[in-house]
């Protein structure tokens, strides 16, 4: 009886360990909806506008070389009723720059939003500089921010008489909460009766599981996939509540994601990223490395004693040639990333080499995965 209950008990534990590590890969691969998807309508604007900083330290723009900054500086002068028309007006204290800025989803009238300044004349620095009013402009025109404030920047520029010093970009700065939000986006998301998920990594079987898990939840046909990056979503009849109690409802639910097969290379860099699901079916690689050295050690000739000869440079070359060849490896059939990766770093290969022979093995036929090149 005993030597039964211990069968069981023994066999009970392992079923539920094997769950565990079940539940584990499932889940390590898994995320929330919210963390996948952006909402349609839920979205930044970007803003720009184009003014004046003011305040510096003798490191603004030089207006000879700077007309637009000239012209900038005598129409606000204009503006504030001092006339400057026909005068030589002489400062280094003011730059033109352009300021950029995101107009955050569902922003109201009133609300601040950080805004980034960057120079566009030949400006030094912006350290010490206020920027006037400026408008912030939308795409289609219309102002929908009022910038002004002191500009903080990240980095300094020090310049002495033989030398001088540059440590960042002194040029770029950041005003924070330095933008009021004059125009609203109208937008009305809880009165919307259907809207589009828009997948960040587009796939057919994330999208399809994104609509299945919805599905499942409020327990109605829901969500439909209409293409690899797109979910539409309708509000069912008889729901409690509009669209936004139905997407609070479901961005926490968790979906298994999926990917492409993909190797992704900077070739400037020299980094390799490469997904769980790159497979590579039998294939040999050897690499060789050959290595050219040139050395040049000049001697001085000195002519003969009582001779009429003058010195002379005699050049001296040392070329030496270096080949280390690497025999054939073989990869084995649908290996694991960590098994292929293994293998390539056993050639002894830098990353570079590396990259040709990626490039070289789906030339081949036997990667079977995608390779993209930043």
């Amino acid at each position: 009886m005993k030597s039964t209950l211990s069968r069981t008990l023994i066999a009970f534990l392992i079923a539920a360990t094997l769950a565990l590590m079940s539940a584990h890969t499932a889940m390590a691969a898994s995320a929330r909806i919210k963390d996948i998807v952006d909402i349609e309508g839920v979205r930044e604007n970007q803003l720009v506008g184009y003014g004046l900083v003011v305040g510096l330290n003798g490191t603004g723009d030089s207006l000879n070389n700077s007309p637009f900054t000239k012209q900038s500086l005598q129409s606000m002068l204009e503006r504030l009723g001092v006339n400057t028309a026909g005068q030589n007006v002489r400062t280094a204290n003011v730059a033109a720059v352009m300021v950029t800025a995101n107009l955050p989803p569902f922003s109201t009238q009133g609300s601040r939003m950080d805004v980034s300044v960057a120079a566009l004349g030949d400006s030094k620095s912006l350290q010490g500089g206020t920027l006037l009013v400026t408008p912030l402009l939308g795409a289609d025109g219309e102002v929908y921010a009022i910038a002004q404030g002191s500009v903080l920047i990240n980095g300094f520029n020090a310049t002495g008489d033989s030398a001088s010093i540059i440590a960042g970009v002194p040029t770029t700065g950041r005003i924070s909460s330095g933008a009021l939000i004059e125009r609203e986006i109208d937008f009305k998301l809880g009165a919307q009766h259907t809207l589009r998920l828009a997948l960040r990594n587009p796939d057919l079987t994330t999208a399809r599981r994104v609509a299945l898990s919805i599905n499942d939840f409020i327990g109605v046909p829901t969500a439909v996939p209409e293409d690899p990056a797109t979910v539409r979503i309708t509000l069912p009849r008889g729901f409690n509540g509009n669209i936004v109690d139905l997407l609070t409802d479901i961005e926490q639910l968790v979906v298994q994601t999926d990917q492409t097969a993909k190797i992704v290379i900077d070739e400037n860099s020299g980094i390799i990223v490469m997904g769980k699901d790159v497979k590579v079916s039998s294939v040999a690689v050897a690499q060789s490395n050959l290595t050219v050295t040139i050395a040049e050690n000049p001697t001085v000739v000195q002519p003969a004693p009582l001779s009429n000869g003058v010195t002379a440079v005699q050049p001296s070359t040392q070329l030496n040639v270096n080949q280390s060849d690497t025999a054939l490896a073989v990869i084995d059939d649908s290996i694991t990333l960590q098994e292929l990766v293994d293998g390539l770093n056993a050639l002894g290969i830098t990353p570079r080499d590396l990259i040709a022979i990626l490039q070289a093995i789906k030339a081949n036929g036997a990667l079977q995965a995608e390779i993209e090149v930043l």
